[in-house]
C-alpha cells in the first residue's frame, strides 16, 4: 500500500468518524423524544457541503472524495429526518430545508447550464466548495472568543476537536499529494482552529471542578 492509498483511507476513516459524531445528538433526540438544545443548521449546512464536494469528486473522478461525501450526505439526511420528527418547530425547519434545497437546485442549474464542462466548471465548483468549507470551520470563532473571556470550556467537545484535527490534516496531506489547492486551502483552517481549541483545553480545562476535565464535555 503506497502513501496515496494510506492517505485516502485516513481521509475516509477520520472524516466518517467526524460525521458520525452527530449520532450522539440522534441518540439524545430518540431517548428524550425532543430536539431541544440541539442545533439544526449544522446538519443542513453540512449536508449541502457534502453534496457540493460530492459533485466535485464526481467531476474530478476521485473515489475518495465521492465515497466520503456520499456517506456524509446520507448521515446528514438521517439527522435531518430525525430532527424533523422530534422538533416542535417543524414549520421553521421545513422552511429552512426548502430554502437550502432551492439554493442547491439553483447552484446545480448554474454549474451545469452556464459553465462549460472541464476545467472551468471544476475550478468554479472547487472555489465555491472551498469558501463554504472555510466559513464552516471559522463559524465557531465567536464561541472561542467567549471561552477565552469566561474560561469555560465545557461547551467544547474534545472528541470532536480531535476528530476535526485528524480529518483536516489528512485532507491537507491528500490535497498536497494531488496538487489540488481546492482541497488543501479549505482544510487548513480546520487544523488551525483545532490547535486553538487544544490550547484552550490545556489552559482552562483545569478550572472545571468536581470531575475530570474532559468528562463534562459532550459532542
Amino acid at each position: 500500500m503506497d502513501s496515496m492509498q494510506i492517505l485516502s483511507w485516513a481521509c475516509i476513516v477520520f472524516t466518517v468518524g467526524m460525521f458520525s459524531t452527530g449520532l450522539t445528538d440522534l441518540k439524545k433526540m430518540r431517548e428524550s423524544k425532543s430536539a431541544d438544545n440541539i442545533q439544526f443548521l449544522p446538519f443542513l449546512t453540512t449536508c449541502l457541503n457534502n453534496l457540493g464536494w460530492l459533485y466535485y469528486g464526481l467531476l474530478k473522478a476521485d473515489q475518495t472524495i465521492v465515497l466520503v461525501n456520499v456517506i456524509g450526505a446520507l448521515l446528514q439526511v438521517l439527522y435531518i429526518i430525525v430532527y424533523l420528527l422530534y422538533t416542535k418547530q417543524k414549520r421553521l425547519v421545513m422552511t429552512q430545508t426548502l430554502a437550502a434545497g432551492t439554493v442547491l437546485t439553483c447552484a446545480w442549474f448554474y454549474f451545469t447550464m452556464f459553465l462549460p464542462e472541464g476545467d472551468t466548471r471544476l475550478s468554479q465548483l472547487g472555489l465555491t466548495c472551498s469558501v463554504v468549507t472555510v466559513s464552516m470551520y471559522l463559524s465557531p470563532l465567536t464561541d472561542l472568543v467567549q471561552i477565552v473571556r469566561t474560561g469555560d470550556v465545557t461547551r467544547l467537545s474534545f472528541p470532536l476537536t480531535v476528530a476535526t484535527f485528524f480529518t483536516s490534516t489528512s485532507w491537507v496531506l491528500y490535497g498536497l499529494q494531488l496538487n489540488d489547492y481546492y482541497i488543501v486551502v479549505p482544510n487548513t483552517p480546520g487544523i488551525l482552529t483545532s490547535l486553538v481549541r487544544f490550547y484552550l483545553f490545556r489552559r482552562f480545562a483545569s478550572v472545571v471542578q468536581g470531575s475530570p476535565a474532559y468528562k463534562a464535555m459532550h459532542i
